[in-house]
């Protein structure tokens, strides 16, 4: 298997964004399934903007791509992005977002929300 050579540039600015332990847990949430905020916020604990702006960090660099739905917007992984592979890398080293899945799943939030 070759190995891809990612460019200094933008291998320095992925690892800023994920250097955010929020931005690195919500990609390995996102690496499991798809979510939309309202299921976030299960997850963390701060306000639905705050994981909103997150969200934009993370989808403008390419990271996540956005699938609405309705009103509703779903997020996931973005394997188009010129460093998906990169990425991939980094979340096996990051531990398992079963968990917090669960902790989403229990709760559905989607219900309350209207997701």
């Amino acid at each position: 298997m070759q190995k891809t050579v990612v460019e200094l540039e933008k291998a320095s600015h992925v690892l800023k964004l994920l250097g955010d332990k929020t931005r690195l847990t919500i990609m390995a949430i996102l690496k499991q399934r798809e979510c939309c905020v309202c299921e976030l916020l299960e997850v963390f604990d701060m306000s639905q903007p705050a994981i909103s702006q997150h969200l934009r960090k993370l989808k403008d660099a390419g990271l996540v791509k956005e699938d609405k739905r309705g009103q509703w917007i779903y997020y996931s992984l973005n394997p188009q992005n010129e460093l998906y592979d990169f990425i991939q890398d980094i979340l096996q080293h990051v531990p398992d977002q079963t968990e917090n899945i669960r902790k989403i799943e229990e709760t559905n939030p989607t219900l309350r929300c209207g997701c």
